[in-house]
């Protein structure tokens, strides 16, 4: 399917901070000799990578919104369009030479996500699809969530709360749970590739707590254009607000669901009649 306007945008922006980032992994990976350590400069790259897709973005949409993992939200004189950016998911992978990291840009219209982009610049994937016109990966295979309905089958994706994140005892419950029942557990490091994976059938289910935004927004564009279904972890759809996600076909995801899941919340209580 030719991209839209839209999405040509989105991708070229995404390609052009990539670059940046590649050519500053190559560099990270030198520094992991010195004393000192490559953090500030992952900090530096993190920001040229945002400073790109801000300004591509904003030369080609200059009305739109933003809400961004360094800059934070910035107001646009469309109140109707939102950009959602993560310049730079799974820092510490980048940090450590790992090349399992990416660029994660969601477009949010009149509080509805409908299109978003993930790229990783050193597998040279970029995962992208628009409400309603199907996902692809690199513009060229349709994306299908994985069919296996059988947890016993599934490989399910997982954030792990590290240092100075809360969460920690359910997590390991929860992994108790899971691991019962499930053909295996996997961690990237990075939401939106698992998020990608998912859509692509690497994965048969993700879910992770205490998460921003913009690690998932693009990411559930694509899982639900892939065919695959997200909430958040009591089934409804404030994945953004509370800061959590779920994502699978029909039969995990609801099978996971009852695993990892919390009680839909409950009802407010009706008045007494006088």
């Amino acid at each position: 399917m030719p991209a839209s306007a839209l999405m040509n945008v989105m991708v070229g922006a995404a390609r052009k901070a990539g670059r940046s980032l590649a050519r500053d992994f190559g560099e990270v990976e030198q520094l992991q000799v010195s004393v000192k350590g490559p953090a500030n400069f992952v900090s530096a790259a993190d920001l040229r990578a945002e400073e790109i897709i801000h300004a591509e973005l904003s030369k080609a949409r200059p009305d739109y919104g933003f809400l961004m993992e360094e800059g934070g939200s910035l107001p646009g004189r469309d109140s109707t369009h939102r950009w959602i950016v993560d310049p730079l998911d799974g820092t510490t992978n980048f940090l450590h030479g790992i090349p399992l990291f990416c660029i994660s840009i969601g477009l949010e219209r009149e509080g509805q996500l409908v299109a978003g982009v993930i790229y990783n610049p050193i597998s040279d994937e970029l995962y992208a699809a628009e409400r309603g016109k199907g996902a692809f990966l690199n513009d060229k295979r349709r994306l299908r969530v994985a069919a296996r309905k059988s947890l016993g089958d599934a490989v399910v994706a997982t954030g792990i709360p590290h240092r100075g994140r809360k969460g920690h005892k359910r997590f390991l419950d929860e992994m108790q749970e899971t691991m019962q029942d499930v053909a295996g557990i996997r961690r990237t490091g990075s939401a939106a590739i698992d998020l990608a994976w998912t859509a692509a059938g690497r994965f048969d289910a993700y879910w992770e707590r205490n998460i921003q935004p913009w690690d998932m927004a693009a990411g559930i564009v694509i899982v639900r254009e892939a065919g695959g279904f997200c909430s958040d972890l009591s089934g409804g759809e404030q994945m953004l607000e509370r800061g959590e996600v779920l994502a699978g076909n029909l039969a995990v995801h609801k099978a996971m669901l009852k695993l990892v899941g919390d009680p839909p919340p409950e009802p407010y209580p009706m008045p007494a009649s006088e």
